[in-house]
């Protein structure tokens, strides 16, 4: 049988307004994670592994933060001569001019369509659609194999809905007995399943874009192409040829603050759940080196993770430290999220709280509550 040729494509363009000041600066996907990954850090990863050579990134937003994180996909084996990264900017297409002022996206499935020549041109035969911002590990070649099997349109890996999140920010799925999707609603009000999409998608790449065209209208802005779930799936799934891989493993969507402080908190509560010290599947990063911790005779420290180049010498409970984070003495820093750089002043105390990179908290200060987590931006707010 002949191999499939194959293109991942990472959605990387969003603005990620749910995180606030987080990401105002920056794009979402290299938000860090875990003190040492960035977000986009397990798509790239997953490729590798799963032995996808050709991936291609759309992005939008602050592009160069996500460019220089990118490096030209060197850590990920895929600075190479022939296929390797392909970094996709805002695109407008010549017979797009009509359409819209820009080359800005507004929505996944409008990015794609608007990459369409590229991707024409490429001429896979299957296409896989990943997010940048989640968190799991997967074999993609499990879905391919199943996809090829079912001679899917698309095939969508789903999940349960994880603990404390809601069905209703999601794409919602039912599924009969041999897989098939018999529904799909997008994020509704009233969720009448627990079963959700991941937003990994592995399509039939010439009747997606095929989809996609047929559903663009460019006279009637109201009906324009937006995201997967308003028309594209939707069609698909009432063609009959959409189907699901069920995905049993730890996944999490990030882009909210509250989902992004607890995937890090998982890190520590439940860390057998998504073990990121695998050999066989490690996730791979573009990181400075840095010196090793210190943590002075002064200093208490319980249940944390510990970037390189972090000073301690105050009390650290529950928490995760990113690279060249300051524990002054006498300050503390419980169930919380320190990101690059960050200094915690002499007799601070720090509670369920993201710090962002290079913020100082003035000594003396107390940040956060029980009520919610307190997000620190780098101008104090």
């Amino acid at each position: 049988m002949k191999r499939p040729k194959i293109l991942a494509l990472i959605l990387a363009g969003g603005v990620g307004g749910r995180l606030g000041v987080l990401t105002e600066n920056r794009a979402k996907p290299v938000m860090p994670f875990g003190g040492f990954y960035r977000l986009i850090d397990f798509a790239l990863s997953n490729c590798l592994h799963s032995q996808i050579s050709d991936v291609w990134v759309i992005e939008q937003y602050e592009l160069h933060s996500l460019n220089e994180h990118l490096s030209n996909g060197r850590p990920w084996d895929l600075d190479r001569t022939y296929g390797g990264l392909l970094v996709l900017p805002p695109n407008q297409n010549r017979d797009d001019e009509e359409e819209t002022e820009s080359g800005f996206a507004e929505g996944n499935a409008d990015a794609i369509y608007r990459h369409r020549s590229f991707i024409r041109n490429f001429n896979p035969d299957i296409l896989i659609v990943l997010s940048a911002d989640h968190i799991y590990k997967l074999d993609f070649r499990d879905v391919l194999e199943q996809h090829l099997e079912k001679r899917a349109d698309v095939t969508m890996v789903t999940t349960k809905v994880p603990e404390n999140e809601s069905a209703s920010r999601f794409g919602v799925v039912k599924a009969d007995k041999n897989g098939r999707v018999v529904d799909f609603a997008y994020k509704p009000e009233k969720p009448e399943s627990d079963l959700i999409t991941t937003e990994v998608f592995v399509y039939n790449a010439a009747r997606l874009l095929d989809v996609l065209s047929e559903l663009a209208n460019p006279s009637d802005s109201a009906n324009a192409l937006k995201d997967f779930g308003h028309e594209l799936i939707p069609q698909l799934v009432s063609e009959g040829k959409a189907f699901e891989f069920r995905f049993d493993g730890y996944w999490r969507d990030v882009g909210t603050v509250d989902a992004y402080w607890q995937a890090n908190m998982d890190l520590l509560e439940k860390p057998e759940e998504l073990n990121l010290d695998d050999s066989r599947w490690a996730i791979l990063t573009l990181a400075a080196q840095r010196v090793p911790a210190f943590v002075d005779a002064s200093a208490e420290v319980k249940n944390c993770l510990i970037a390189g180049g972090t000073k301690i010498r105050g009390r650290v409970e529950r928490s995760i430290l990113s690279p060249s984070v300051i524990v002054e003495e006498g300050a503390t820093v419980r169930d919380s999220i320190v990101l690059h750089d960050a200094v915690i002043e002499k007799g601070a105390e720090v509670f369920r709280a993201i710090i962002d990179n290079e913020t100082r908290v003035k000594a003396g200060s107390k940040v956060g509550n029980e009520r919610e987590i307190t997000v620190v931006g780098k101008n104090g707010n």
